[in-house]
């Protein structure tokens, strides 16, 4: 991330907040994150909650990025319906917050609002443009493997194989997002990169230019 300038998906791991300080880098963070806190509060209830009143705001933000799909908006018209549509929504949801956080004395009820309105611009962040996201949830389905891989095998064997195994994942896990065969790809390039001499030849390489 060094040179990097943009938009980044994240959750609010704290590790990531240096990444933001000299504004080059701007933090998009998840809905589904902050979703899930309410969730885990309403499945201990079934009365009349607030935090079923959390999830229905959250609900009609997810409803309206179906509608994008659904009508199948493009980047810039995606903006412009967010914000003819979501906006509303979360400018309402933000004085619904600011009410109920002064009226709960703790708990996780009290946590979940504070973290929804502690990330409350990052959280909006994805109004800006089209092509962001409200949630990180495609970069958590890729995290998934590794997980799993690393509780089936335990170790890596060194530094060394652990360097290897995240460029390995890196590779397979971009391929799948293009929907490409992992067994393909690298049957393939593993052909070429012998004769590969310019970081041009490299780069074609890529999964996203090999394709």
């Amino acid at each position: 991330m060094k040179e990097y300038e943009g938009y980044l998906h994240a959750d609010a791991y704290n590790g990531y907040d240096k990444l933001f300080i000299d504004g080059k880098i701007k933090e998009v963070a998840c809905w589904f994150h902050a979703r899930k806190r309410f969730y885990e509060i309403a499945k201990l209830t079934k009365k009349p909650h607030r935090a079923h009143i959390a999830l229905t705001y959250i609900q009609k933000l997810y409803a309206i990025e179906r509608e994008t799909k659904e009508l199948k908006l493009d980047f810039n018209e995606i903006k412009l319906y967010r914000q003819a549509y979501s906006k509303p929504i979360l400018e309402e949801y933000k004085v619904w917050l600011d009410i109920q956080i002064n009226a709960v004395a703790g708990g996780a009820l009290k946590e979940a609002l504070k973290y929804t309105l502690n990330q409350r611009d990052a959280l909006n962040t994805y109004l800006e443009e089209g092509y962001l996201m409200m949630d990180n949830n495609a970069s958590e389905r890729r995290m998934k493997p590794i997980a799993l891989g690393r509780k089936n095998y335990l170790f890596v064997g060194s530094e060394r194989g652990g360097q290897a195994a995240a460029i390995f994942y890196s590779i397979v896990e971009t391929c799948k997002n293009y929907g490409i065969n992992p067994l393909i790809y690298l049957t393939d390039i593993l052909t070429k990169l012998p004769n590969c001499k310019t970081e041009e030849d490299y780069k074609a390489l890529l999964p996203g230019n090999w394709i």
